[in-house]
């Protein structure tokens, strides 16, 4: 093994003189490493990314957002004290709250915007809710009779600040009839503004508990739904199925999966899809060692029936042409893996010093975040290292073998 590490390192020191074939066979190597130091390094970066999107979606998204609901379809649920108890003992379950929730219009001056209201109880909202995290001005936790809680980019449309009036217009159905009545109006005062970025901050709107339940005219024990905060969010639906069996009423069953499963979906997809264009990229490259190594046999080929001559074994002649192209790989992945992982840990601010020069966030007013996220998985780093060497190796053995079938009576012959 040694003789055979030295003998191509003399390969590569003969390689790099830039004199007709060599330096073509050079630079043929070269960009085989140039190839894969940038798939290796957009692979990190990529999945860094897609990790840190996802990070964000547990951390950001599913901490604002409902993980569970049971909503009821016709009538109230009663006594929703004694079921957020019954919720809460459940197993894998970590909060429930109650709520109203019910779609009507914001309006300020002459401007209207359309909101969903939900009315949330302060004492209960917090187990089940990181609102407060989001929020300028009087958190969801402070909430008083006459406030209400709008988000940014209703604040943005209807030009409010915090103190301003704000009227809601709440639709009325007359029960008996089943017909739409004059909708409801609701004078209160914008008291802080939900930053959430995203669609998020179009149409929510938080009233108190009780302030819902006197404008739709509802009883104390009574509300359209419950929430819960669930220990694994990514078996939220299970747990909610699970769970909602213990309710006597009569519910719809809903978790984030159908609100913002569609996102999640979309970043698994991503990531599948980056696996298959990196690698695939960094197979061409690693496969770009098959050409350079070809022709260096061939330019080889009166070194390879020399060292037969004095006794070299196949197996040292193979692993020389192996340890040649490993080592034009070994040098991509190490370059590719740093550059990767620098990038990676500082791609957060990179993106937004680009926002800035620019003066264009492509992701404000999009998604949850305003901001490109990165989280460094070490596990991705090692599987991408991996399969670039195998790859790399698979790629040299072809050229190896070849070599070692050098005949050196014809070589030497001519």
């Amino acid at each position: 093994m040694l003789l055979s590490a030295f003998i191509s390192k003399r390969f590569r020191a003969h390689s790099g003189q830039k004199d007709g074939q060599n330096g073509f066979v050079s630079f043929i190597a070269k960009a085989s490493t140039i190839g894969i130091l940038l798939g290796v390094a957009v692979l990190i970066v990529a999945l860094s990314v897609i990790n840190g999107f996802e990070q964000q979606l547990v951390h950001r998204l599913l901490s604002v957002v409902p993980q569970v609901e049971y909503v009821a379809p016709n009538k109230p649920i009663n006594n929703w004290q004694s079921k957020v108890a019954l919720l809460r003992s459940q197993a894998g379950v970590t909060g429930a709250a109650p709520f109203i929730s019910v779609n009507g219009m914001a309006q300020y001056k002459s401007e209207l915007k359309a909101v969903e209201v939900r009315g949330v109880s302060p004492e209960f909202e917090n187990q089940v809710s990181a609102l407060n995290q989001f929020t300028e001005g009087r958190l969801v936790s402070q909430l008083q009779q006459e406030d209400v809680l709008l988000g940014q980019q209703i604040v943005t449309r209807l030009g409010l600040k915090i103190g301003d009036p704000v009227t809601l217009l709440i639709p009325q159905i007359n029960q008996q009839s089943n017909t739409l009545l004059a909708p409801k109006r609701v004078s209160l005062n914008l008291a802080g503004i939900i930053k959430m970025g995203g669609p998020i901050d179009e149409t929510a709107a938080f009233i108190r508990l009780d302030k819902a339940q006197s404008v739709l005219s509802f009883e104390q024990n009574q509300v359209t739904g419950l929430r819960l905060q669930v220990a694994d969010v990514f078996a939220a639906h299970q747990t909610a199925m699970r769970v909602g069996q213990v309710i006597p009423d009569y519910v719809y069953v809903s978790s984030w999966f159908r609100t913002q499963g569609s996102l999640y979906q979309d970043i698994q997809m991503v990531r599948t899809i980056v696996y298959i264009v990196v690698f695939l990229i960094i197979a061409v490259a690693s496969f770009n060692i098959v050409s350079s190594l070809v022709m260096e046999v061939r330019e080889k080929q009166a070194n390879i029936a020399i060292l037969k001559t004095m006794g070299a074994q196949d197996s040292t002649i193979l692993a020389t042409f192996v340890m040649q192209g490993f080592t034009q790989a070994l040098i991509g992945v190490i370059l590719g893996t740093v550059i990767g992982v620098m990038l990676a840990l500082n791609i957060s601010e990179l993106f937004t010093w680009a926002s800035n020069l620019f003066g264009d966030n492509p992701l404000q007013g999009v998604y949850f975040i305003e901001f490109l996220p990165s989280k460094l998985v070490w596990q991705d780093i090692v599987i991408t290292v991996i399969v670039t060497f195998v790859l790399a190796i698979l790629a040299t053995l072809y050229p190896a073998w070849q070599a070692t079938r050098v005949d050196p009576a014809k070589v030497l012959g001519n």
